[in-house]
């Protein structure tokens, strides 16, 4: 028998990184499902200009997802305007890469604190107050990279092998509460964030909206693991068994090896100074868009 799905009309949701990418078409997405959406940005003209373009109430509000009282914040905000939270999720991410000896301490550091660090705040926050009332769902945006390794993105892929690990832990102590968390992991996503990414040979990129039918699918469902596309589960569940050296056979004749590796530098040169640009400001107001709202792969 197939498993009812739940309705997400009128569920408060709230989604992080939203003013573009994944986030702005998660919001979409949940939108035509009747939702009430807050999205959250730390470029705040942005994010109140994408919400006054999807409408139907959705509202923008500025969020820095590095610093807890402004997460604290934007969640009061949230509930304050559009009532109890059902849904939060945490999809901001940033992804410089380059050969990791040559990654300034501060990259890393903005990496984690963004990547990671959001997304810890957010899950605490959250849980705080889908806890008492034993309902809720949290939904963490990891990558593909959660559970494999990408030369060219060893922090990256160290900040999301992370928010599985932190999922997968989390879930196991709620999972009794009435609490369901899912954990979305696609590959390179066509946003500015995957800009001048190779492809890879089996596995192309997706679109943004791609990763937003798959989280409204798991919100509908409770589906735990989202991978994006459904088939890549197929590719990355059984690695962990497979000897190493066919593993590495595999991943080069599949071209993963190259996908952060080289990069077309040309066209990832907008993104780059907009991230470098949040680093440069982070000891005080992080630089307008510098937190992309997006991840992948």
């Amino acid at each position: 028998m197939a498993k009812v799905q739940r309705s997400l009309a009128g569920q408060v949701i709230a989604i992080t990184g939203g003013a573009r990418g994944i986030g702005r078409a998660t919001a979409a997405a949940l939108i035509a499902q009747g939702a009430r959406v807050a999205i959250g940005d730390i470029d705040e003209a942005l994010v109140q200009k994408t919400a006054e373009e999807l409408a139907a109430g959705t509202i923008g509000l500025p969020l820095d997802v590095t610093d807890r009282a402004s997460f604290a914040n934007f969640l009061d905000e949230v509930e304050k305007q559009l009532g109890p939270l059902d849904v939060l999720i945490n999809n901001a991410g940033i992804m410089p890469i380059g050969p990791f000896v040559d990654e300034t301490d501060a990259i890393a550091k903005r990496m984690v604190d963004i990547n990671l660090h959001g997304v810890i705040f957010g899950s605490k926050l959250a849980l705080e107050r889908f806890i008492p009332r034993r309902r809720g769902h949290l939904v963490n945006v990891a990558s593909s990279a959660g559970k494999t390794g990408l030369p060219g993105g060893a922090t990256y892929c160290a900040t999301k092998h992370a928010v599985v690990g932190l999922s997968e832990a989390i879930r196991q102590e709620v999972r009794s509460l009435g609490i369901d968390v899912s954990i979305v992991m696609p590959v390179i996503v066509r946003t500015e964030l995957g800009s001048g990414t190779v492809d890879s040979r089996g596995i192309k990129p997706v679109e943004p909206e791609d990763v937003a039918n798959e989280i409204v699918e798991a919100l509908q469902t409770g589906r735990v693991d989202v991978y994006v596309p459904k088939h890549l589960a197929l590719i990355v569940r059984p690695a962990p068994i497979l000897p190493r050296r066919l593993a590495d056979v595999i991943i080069h004749w599949m071209k993963a090896d190259q996908v952060l590796a080289n990069p077309d530098e040309l066209a990832r040169q907008a993104y780059a100074e907009r991230v470098h640009a949040g680093v440069t400001t982070a000891a005080g107001a992080p630089a307008p868009g510098a937190d992309d709202g997006s991840t992948g792969p």
